[in-house]
């Protein structure tokens, strides 16, 4: 998975009926007589065989090269018993010039008229070019009248979108005018009850004249950031605004107790939390760091890291054929060369994906490149099941939260299927076109899975009727490397196109395009919280976005270790990324086998 490019993904082919030409009907029954027999189209260079039947001249010599007979009557024939028919040639061009006659514009019949020298009078000719001369003003006319009749439409029409956009402007200010004055109203209130805990402050001190100073710093720089997230930060409020005024519409009466309760616009207040969010971090700070790779394995990629139940345990798998299991305070603690994994269990197969059951916790399943999906049981190291109805190298597995029993799995073989850790087989089996490189359970669902496939799209299935999906979400322009879900209704993806979406999959809509890593071959890794979004990139950064703001929020670059690693410091990746559950802590890990504890911080 890790250092491998895209899995040579395909996108599926677009087939198509085929057409069949069809003649078309004649217009007028023509005479046999005049028809070729062989082509069945009016003949061309009419020959006569010596038996009396008429052809084209191509299509009656081309037929003699293989077969020495008439195609009518089948009597001895070859090509010096046939001769030119002068005859049905004159009768064929009389009726060429016929039908030019009359298919001949009226332009056409006047200037074959006068060339042939038909005798015109002066007095006739005035009167024809007067006729013209009227028709030409008539025709300028009309034209002049159509073109007016463009223009006017396309003016009214521009008329009606500037009209909309400034009453969209005028709602627009008339909303920041309303937050204007409720957030005055509130920072007064703030600096009043501020004034009073700083006077009870004071009474209390040692020094009665001692002064409570706020830093100005902090504040400087979150403004800095804002500035520089304008345009995104404004999209995000407006859309919040015209949500909640379109709510209000529907529910007038429920929305003015709200305001007259709480003195504020609820979509102002959601806005808010969005920006305290988004303003709380600004970076990446390392807090730990250790090695994944070992004497023995000289393949250092990490394909997966996950943290099990509690957090208290992380796990993480890759081309060195072992997971390993650590303990997450221990490597907070311990020194960085003190590392060492608590489990370790040895597989035949790269592995590609972990994912540990949020209900057993001493369960985890893992899918490899020969296409078996195990299920591992951590404390007796052993594993409780293996599936192996893949035909190829096994891409993701997820289990399911609402029923622990049940996990998801997807293949090159372009099939998703569905396990049971009750039963051996595969409960359910959904034969898709192209690869599948991630599949992912809702969360809040055991009947629905989203599977992001290599036909850059992501398929959302109802498992009680899989024969289509109940939607397809499309945009990315590459394969889908990655599905991830923030709630029950908000799906992440990743692409190779270097972008992540976010998308409604209660109400199938596309709501947000993220851009700033680098990705187009690797899997780089995805993950998500509530209210963050992290992936790695191609340039060995990890990249955090907060889901309302399409542009990063965050970054870390890890350093190149040259002397272990080689000297191509441009072909290092990151290539796994997890979430500490809702905490401001990530685990990354990148194509070194170097795996960092990450906190945003200020």
């Amino acid at each position: 998975m890790g250092g491998e490019s895209s899995m040579g993904a395909l996108v599926p082919s677009l087939y198509s009926e085929a057409t069949t030409s069809k003649m078309p009907p004649p217009t007028e029954e023509l005479d046999k007589d005049i028809l070729c027999p062989i082509c069945m189209q009016i003949i061309k260079d009419a020959f006569l065989t010596s038996c009396g039947h008429s052809f084209c001249y191509m299509c009656i010599t081309t037929h003699l090269r293989n077969k020495n007979d008439c195609p009518c009557c089948s009597h001895y024939l070859t090509s010096n018993r046939i001769f030119p028919n002068f005859l049905l040639n004159k009768i064929l061009e009389r009726n060429y010039a016929g039908q030019a006659a009359k298919n001949a514009s009226p332009y056409e019949h006047l200037r074959q008229a006068l060339q042939q020298g038909c005798e015109v009078s002066v007095k006739e000719l005035d009167s024809l070019l007067t006729l013209l001369a009227e028709k030409k003003r008539k025709m300028e006319q009309e034209e002049a009248e159509r073109n007016m009749r463009i223009l006017l439409e396309f003016l009214c029409c521009l008329r009606k979108q500037k009209l909309d956009e400034l009453n969209e402007i005028q709602t627009d200010l008339q909303y920041i005018k309303e937050d204007i004055n409720a957030v005055e109203r509130q920072r007064i209130e703030i600096c009043r009850a501020k004034d009073r805990c700083s006077l009870k402050l004071r009474m209390f001190a040692d020094d009665p004249n001692s002064q409570f100073v706020t830093q100005s710093g902090p504040i400087a720089s979150k403004k800095k950031w804002v500035h520089a997230q304008f345009n995104d930060l404004q999209d995000c409020y407006l859309q919040k605004r015209r949500n909640w005024a379109r709510q209000a519409y529907k529910e007038e009466e429920r929305d003015t107790d709200i305001m007259n309760r709480e003195g504020y616009n609820p979509g102002l207040e959601d806005f808010k939390s969005v920006l305290t969010n988004f303003t709380r971090y600004s970076r990446l700070r390392a807090v730990a760091e250790l090695r994944h790779g070992d004497l023995f394995h000289s393949a250092n990629i990490v394909s997966s890291i996950e943290f099990d139940r509690d957090d208290e345990l992380f796990a993480t798998a890759g081309v060195s054929r072992r997971i390993k299991i650590f303990e997450f305070s221990s490597v907070m603690n311990e020194p960085a060369d003190a590392h060492c994994p608590v489990v370790e269990m040895s597989t035949r197969s790269k592995l590609s994906c972990l994912s540990w059951n949020k209900y057993t916790k001493n369960h985890i399943a893992s899918s490899d490149y020969e296409g078996i999906v195990t299920v591992w049981d951590v404390t007796t190291r052993q594993s409780i099941m293996e599936y192996e109805e893949h035909e190829k190298r096994a891409w993701s597995v997820d289990f399911s939260r609402t029923e622990p029993s049940m996990l998801v799995s997807g293949s090159d073989d372009c099939k998703v299927k569905i396990w049971s850790t009750k039963q051996e087989a595969s409960v359910l089996n959904i034969d898709m076109k192209a690869n599948i490189c991630s599949v992912k359970y809702n969360p809040g669902s055991s009947i629905h899975v989203a599977v992001g496939s290599a036909d850059h799209q992501i398929h959302y299935y109802d498992l009680r009727n899989i024969s289509q999906p109940l939607y397809v979400f499309s945009g990315h322009r590459k394969a889908v490397s990655y599905v991830k879900f923030l709630s029950s209704n908000e799906l992440a993806s990743a692409s190779t196109d270097s972008t992540l979406r976010l998308w409604d999959v209660k109400d199938n809509l596309a709501l947000r395009t993220f851009r700033g890593h680098t990705n187009e071959k690797n899997f780089v890794g995805l993950t998500v919280n509530s209210e963050y979004i992290a992936c790695g990139s191609e340039t060995n950064e990890v990249f955090v976005y907060h889901k309302a703001i399409s542009k990063p929020a965050a970054r870390h670059k890890f350093s190149t270790d040259l002397e272990n690693g080689g000297d191509d410091a441009g072909s290092y990746f990151i290539s796994a990324v997890c979430w500490k559950s809702d905490s401001p802590t990530t685990l990354t890990a990148n194509s070194q086998g170097t795996i960092k504890v990450l906190v945003l911080a200020e």
